[in-house]
C-alpha cells in the first residue's frame, strides 16, 4: 500500500496513469506529451508506477508500451472502503441513538400520549384555544 500511494502522491505519475487510461503508449509517446519532463524522468515515473502495480509494460520489437492497470487500485479502494464502513457504521449507531433518545420520552407510559388527536391537552372552550 505503501508503494502504491507513494507512486499516487506525484502530479506527473497521476498524468501518466491519466494518459495511459485510454490505450498503451510507449515512453517516447509519454514524453512528448509531458512537456518539460526529460525522457528520463518520464522513465523513473514509468519505473515508480510499475513497482506500484499501476502500469505493466510488454515488448514490442525495441519499443516498450505501457498500459494502465486499474486491478492495481484495489487495495487502496479496499481500504478506502473500509473506511467508509466504519465510518458510515458509526453515523448510523449515532442516529439511530439519537432517534432513540429522541422518541423513547414520548412512547414511555404516562409520557404523554392520550390517545388525543390535540397531543394530549383538552382544548378549552370558549375564547381562546
Amino acid at each position: 500500500m505503501d508503494r502504491l500511494l507513494h507512486a499516487l502522491a506525484a502530479p506527473r505519475r497521476r498524468e501518466i496513469l491519466r494518459l495511459l487510461r485510454r490505450r498503451e503508449r510507449s515512453a517516447g509517446e509519454l514524453h512528448r506529451a509531458l512537456r518539460g519532463l526529460t525522457f528520463g524522468a518520464v522513465s523513473q515515473h514509468l519505473g515508480v508506477l510499475e513497482q506500484a502495480g499501476l502500469v505493466s509494460v510488454r515488448r514490442e520489437g525495441r519499443s516498450r508500451l505501457y498500459a494502465s492497470r486499474p486491478a492495481g487500485l484495489a487495495p487502496l479502494r479496499g481500504w478506502l472502503e473500509s473506511m467508509w464502513d466504519e465510518a458510515l457504521g458509526a453515523l448510523k449507531a449515532q442516529a439511530e441513538a439519537e432517534e432513540a433518545r429522541v422518541v423513547a420520552p414520548a412512547g414511555r407510559a404516562g409520557g404523554g400520549k392520550t390517545g388525543r388527536a390535540g397531543g394530549g391537552r383538552p382544548r378549552r372552550r370558549g375564547g381562546m384555544a
